[in-house]
Parts: C-alpha cells; sequence; structure tokens
C-alpha cells in the first residue's frame, strides 16, 4: 500500500487471476487494474505525546494502466484522531502518480490538508539513469533538482518484485525506493519480510470482497515492509506496513504502524477493471 502503499506504497496487481499454481515462478509478474476502499481503525496507541485515543478513516486507492501505456495511481487517505489532550485532528492526504511501464520515470503530485495545521503540496518528477542513479526535480513547493546514487526504484516495480520474490520462495527482500512522499527529496531503505505462502480461499473470516473471483483464485503471502531514511544510522523505522499481498498485487488486511500507534485497515470495497494485454 503508497502512503501507504502512502507512503507510497500499497500498490497494486496482477493480470491473472487464475490460481498461481499455473504460473512459473519466473513468468513476468503483469498488474491488474483495480480500485479498492479500505476502512480505518485504530489497532493501537502507546500514548505519548500524540495522545491518541480513536482513530477512524479510509483509504481510497485507484490503480490502472500496464507496462506498455505506464501506471497511473489516485490515492486518498483520510485519517480522524482523537485524543484527551490533543482533541481532534484530520489528515486529508492525495496522492497522484505516473510510473513508465520501464520503471525509468515517475511524476507526482500530493496535497495535504491538516486540520489546524494549514495545507501544503508536493509535485515533481523523478527519472532514473542508464546507470541506476536517480534525478529528482520538485517544482513545489520549491524548485529544486537533487542526483542520488544508490538504484533506488519506483513503487510499482518494487510491488513487482515482492510478487517475483514471494513466487520464488524468498523470505527477504531489502530494495532502496522513492515514492515522491513527504517532501518529495526522501529515499527509503525498504526491508521486507515474506511470510508463507497462504492457498487460494484459505484463511476464516475473510472479507466479502476478498471472496470474489479475483482474489478467491489467487495465492497470497503476509508481507511487512519497514522503512528507513535512507543514509540514516538509526535502526528504528519511520513506519512499517503489513498486508497480505494476492499474486495478482491486490493487498488486504492493512497494517500501518507508526511507533506509538497503529492503524489497521479493513477491505470493504473491491473492483477489478478489465486487463489489456501487454507484451512486455
Amino acid at each position: 500500500m503508497r502512503a501507504i502503499i502512502a507512503s507510497s506504497s500499497l500498490a497494486c496487481l496482477l493480470t491473472v487471476t487464475g490460481s498461481a499454481l499455473t504460473q512459473a515462478a519466473d513468468e513476468p509478474v503483469r498488474l491488474v487494474p483495480h480500485r479498492a476502499v479500505y476502512d480505518l481503525g485504530l489497532l493501537r496507541s502507546d500514548g505519548g505525546s500524540r495522545g491518541i485515543d480513536t482513530a477512524r478513516g479510509r483509504i481510497a486507492f485507484d490503480f490502472g494502466g500496464d507496462a506498455c501505456d505506464g501506471y497511473t495511481l489516485n490515492y486518498r487517505q483520510v485519517t480522524v484522531m482523537e485524543g484527551g489532550e490533543t482533541g481532534s485532528r484530520t489528515l486529508d492526504v492525495r496522492t497522484a502518480t505516473f510510473e513508465t511501464g520501464n520503471g525509468k520515470s515517475m511524476r507526482f503530485k500530493t496535497d495535504s490538508t491538516t486540520e489546524g495545521g494549514g495545507n501544503s503540496s508536493v509535485d515533481g518528477e523523478a527519472t532514473r539513469g542508464d546507470n541506476g542513479s536517480l534525478t529528482i526535480r520538485v517544482k513545489q513547493p520549491k524548485r529544486e533538482v537533487l542526483n542520488i546514487p544508490g538504484d533506488p526504484i519506483f513503487p510499482t516495480e518494487h510491488m513487482k518484485r515482492l510478487i517475483a520474490g514471494a513466487r520464488a520462495g524468498e523470505t527477504k527482500l531489502a530494495i532502496k525506493l522513492y515514492d515522491g512522499s513527504d517532501d518529495g527529496k526522501k529515499v527509503y531503505d525498504t526491508l521486507a519480510l515474506i511470510g508463507h505462502r497462504i492457498e487460494p480461499g484459505a484463511g476464516a473470516n475473510l472479507e466479502a470482497p476478498a471472496k470474489q473471483e479475483a482474489l478467491a483464485k489467487s495465492v497470497r503471502w503476509p508481507i511487512t515492509i519497514s522503512y528507513f531514511t535512507a543514509g540514516s544510522a538509526d535502526q528504528t523505522p519511520a513506519y512499517t506496513i503489513s498486508f497480505d499481498l494476492y499474486d495478482n498485487g491486490i493487498s488486504r488486511a492493512l497494517k500501518l504502524d507508526y511507533g506509538d500507534f497503529a492503524l489497521k485497515g479493513d477491505l470493504q470495497t473491491l473492483e477489478v477493471q478489465p486487463y489489456t494485454a501487454c507484451q512486455r
């Protein structure tokens, strides 16, 4: 998930809706367009300065495109948090991105509104060079150009690698990620832990959307991704995202852990869009 996936990073998807039992581990991952809505609630709060007693909200996630035409993502997360000391606060984040199918460039725009804290916008684009280095051109809030070494990748490619690694039986995946979040200038070192494969339809208390054909016939894996600020000596992640990742890229059972509090996201609605064949 982007911001999940916000920060980014929840994203995304695969064209094949049949069982992965019939797929070769090295078969290309193709992502299926879909729209998903998740209801948010407070999973845990440790108190502290944020003083969160209750939280509720919603994530709306709309992914489209393919490897030929590129990938689009429109993401919105609204979270209302309440605490005895801080009162009620509402955070509204809207993100729109476009990634080319070859993973070489990404455009991004994020608008954030915090009740009592004003508005902020980040707008820019990033390009990966032939040597893997990243050039970031920020347009808002202030024009800047940054060059970052280290071969970071974008969120859709990250999701593809997670699926490919899970298919191949990998249990860990360390990747340097750029998703355009925060101020548009931050790169994350990510560590993904991939759990044991869950066969199609297995598991109790699945949400109604998870019982439709696109998910009922697909295997899935529990995934936990920790995000660390690149170049930082801090061994504590900035945040951690957990979810069940289906072989078609759709996610359920979200958990967004920010350290002193965590949110859960339950899949409420899911619309899987038609997939057009792409030979890449």
